[in-house]
């Protein structure tokens, strides 16, 4: 990858960041200048009606400058790394074949992981034995959960926050169908790397406090903006519960508990913005694990600058 890769394959770009890093705002201005076309990484995008929370593009940007893989379910659905990775393949087909470069940005980490390397051949969800996690959990709460999976998978544990209920559910869901951890899981897959030649570039702050206070200012904005008022639309439209994946984004969970009353409204805010810093550190932790990336720090007041003139070397071979 990056450059190592067949020279004769096509190009395609990927830029990785945190929450709140300029990842959308640094992609719109490279897409403004070169042939690119944006192809969304981002597990909450997927989801219709989900704007605010997600800091969705809005429709005269996306008018502008098509993003694929947004708006492609409700937010009562599940969207996998498995769909995702086809999904993305396809997009990036079609793209290539337009005589363009599939531009992939997100913080989804997981899905890039899953573009990269293929994914192990892991068992479907089982509705069963999920629910009788999520009935664990609301009797002995996430963390409690995240316990018992240190004592059975102590690696994979050691990566998920005690709260990260999406994760810590999937990984004791595969330890009792299959009895492995997910590390011998994934070990025994093949990689499958995407037919590309790849530049990957990696929004990484320099100064973490800029970072945190962005995302705490980005974090009131959205509630400025209406995000309390999505997810009272959203559970008026839809069918939704808690445990679902739209509602366990960040954002979204907070807002959920302060409607249910299990979180005090002036709390909220904190809340929200603490998640929202927990979710860029585990992006930053992935990160920094991810091989083949070329670092730049969005807060740099050359930064837009140094990745233009970066893209434009990769496609000029």
């Amino acid at each position: 990858m990056n450059g190592a890769a067949d020279s004769a394959l096509p190009p395609a770009i990927l830029l990785l960041g945190p929450t709140a890093s300029g990842k959308t705002q640094l992609a719109l201005e490279l897409a403004e200048k070169l042939p690119l076309e944006i192809i969304s990484v981002d597990s909450a995008q997927v989801f219709c009606g989900m704007d605010v929370g997600t800091a969705k593009p809005d429709a005269a940007t996306q008018a502008r400058f098509p993003h694929a893989l947004i708006d492609l379910i409700t937010p009562e659905e599940r969207y996998s790394a498995a769909r995702f990775r086809h999904d993305a393949l396809l997009e990036m087909a079609r793209i290539t074949a337009n005589g363009r470069v599939p531009f992939l940005v997100g913080g989804t980490m997981l899905y890039f992981k899953a573009l990269l390397e293929g994914l192990a051949d892991l068992p479907e969800a089982d509705p069963a034995l999920r629910a009788a996690i999520d009935v664990d959990a609301a009797a002995r709460g996430w963390p409690a959960l995240h316990a018992d999976l240190a004592e059975l998978d102590h690696h994979t544990a050691a990566r998920l926050s005690p709260n990260d209920a999406q994760r810590i559910q999937r990984a004791l869901e595969l330890l009792r169908l299959t009895g492995q951890p997910l590390g011998q899981l994934f070990a025994a897959q093949t990689q499958q790397p995407p037919p590309y030649r790849l530049l990957s570039l990696t929004l990484a702050p320099a100064d973490r406090g800029a970072l945190h206070e962005r995302i705490a200012q980005r974090f009131a904005a959205m509630l400025q903006q209406g995000l309390v008022e999505e997810v009272m639309s959203l559970r008026r439209r839809y069918r939704l519960e808690p445990t679902l994946p739209a509602m366990r984004c960040v954002g979204y969970r907070q807002v959920w508990e302060t409607l249910a009353g299990r979180l005090p409204s002036a709390k909220l805010l904190e809340r929200g913005i603490f998640a929202t810093r927990q979710l860029a550190k585990r992006q930053l932790t992935w990160m920094r694990r991810m091989e083949h990336v070329e670092i730049i720090d969005p807060l740099a007041a050359d930064a837009a600058q140094r990745s233009l003139e970066r893209v434009q070397r990769f496609l000029a071979g």
